[in-house]
């Protein structure tokens, strides 16, 4: 059989790209060819699955301390996760945070780089930021902003939240009481405002435009274009043709559950297959009993028990997936 391994990241565990060198070496002893394929959904993992960092640089970080950021550029494409530059475990979790002054800036100064470089492509990923700026340091940060007209930016984004909801949504979990929530959802108003003024851009209307505290919304100020994270994800690395291409798909994830079929990895590849008439399985750490139904699919907690799912993933992972393709074979 040809086998497609289309998987995300076993989050604290394994990488993608483990796990899918492990159901690709179970498909080998079976005698089986494997195209194995990262995936993410936007998060975490996307500039992996994407081709991997290929540069670093030393950018402001979410309190105005240098970091090291890294991040993609091949072929006019720039791939930056915004975690890296301007992301809550950067000062160390809400605890470490200072909700009101945290900044997007060095997100913004990758970019610029980027252009620098001659982008034609700049693909932003959101989530895990420390900041509900509404993408203000982000946009002051860049250079003659006018450069991005000739550049196709998309945004990775998973939330409906809009601009200003932002504030109430978001900023309590990166350390906002409730008097800087207040504050925070009024200076957005004041952004927004300065957005359609400097940009004829009225972000507040935006679905999507809250995510990362608004950092979205600065970025469709500046011509970007908001998708959800998988389907950006699956376009750029040929997903459907990957697929139809394959007798069969083998996804997963860490955690199997409602979550994983409203634009994650584990929902987004199993309606793919349907699309294209593939049988699509999955080999997951552990899974909720409620969706048990939704796809066919091995737990390593469930093979294997927890402690050696921790501690052993990429052994577990090889076997269950060949306990999976042993099943689907007879």
């Amino acid at each position: 059989m040809r086998v497609l391994a289309a998987v995300d990241k076993f989050k604290g565990t394994a990488s993608a790209a483990q796990v899918a060198a492990a159901i690709g070496h179970a498909c080998w002893e079976l005698g089986h060819e494997c195209v194995e394929q990262p995936v993410a959904d936007g998060g975490e993992g996307t500039l992996e699955a994407l081709g991997g960092a290929n540069r670093t640089s030393v950018v402001t970080g979410p309190l105005g301390d240098a970091v090291e950021a890294e991040w993609r550029f091949h072929r006019g494409v720039a791939v930056i996760e915004m975690a890296r530059a301007s992301g809550l475990t950067l000062v160390g979790g809400a605890e470490g945070n200072d909700a009101m002054a945290a900044t997007t800036t060095g997100t913004g100064e990758l970019i610029d780089q980027a252009l620098d470089l001659g982008a034609k492509k700049i693909v932003v990923c959101l989530g895990g930021s420390a900041t509900t700026d509404g993408g203000l340091g982000c946009v002051r940060a860049i250079t003659a902003p006018h450069r991005l007209r000739g550049v196709t930016m998309l945004v990775a984004c998973d939330v409906q939240t809009l601009f200003t909801d932002a504030a109430p949504v978001f900023a309590p979990q990166k350390g906002a009481s409730p008097a800087q929530v207040d504050m925070l959802r009024g200076r957005l108003e004041r952004v927004a405002q300065m957005y359609q003024e400097q940009f004829g851009v009225d972000v507040r209307t935006v679905p999507g435009s809250g995510a990362a505290g608004g950092l979205a919304g600065g970025l469709v100020a500046l011509g970007g274009r908001l998708l959800p994270g998988f389907d950006l994800v699956a376009d750029e690395v040929d997903l459907h043709d990957k697929i139809e291409a394959a007798d069969l798909v083998v996804t997963g994830e860490g955690y199997l559950d409602e979550q994983s079929f409203e634009g994650k990895v584990v929902g987004g590849v199993q309606a793919m297959g349907a699309d294209s008439g593939r049988p699509v399985l999955a080999v997951v750490g552990d899974s909720a009993p409620e969706i048990r139904h939704r796809i066919v699919h091995r737990s390593l907690v469930e093979l294997f028990g927890g402690q050696r799912a921790m501690n052993e993933p990429l052994w577990c992972i090889e076997h269950a997936a060949k306990d999976l393709l042993r099943e689907f074979q007879s």
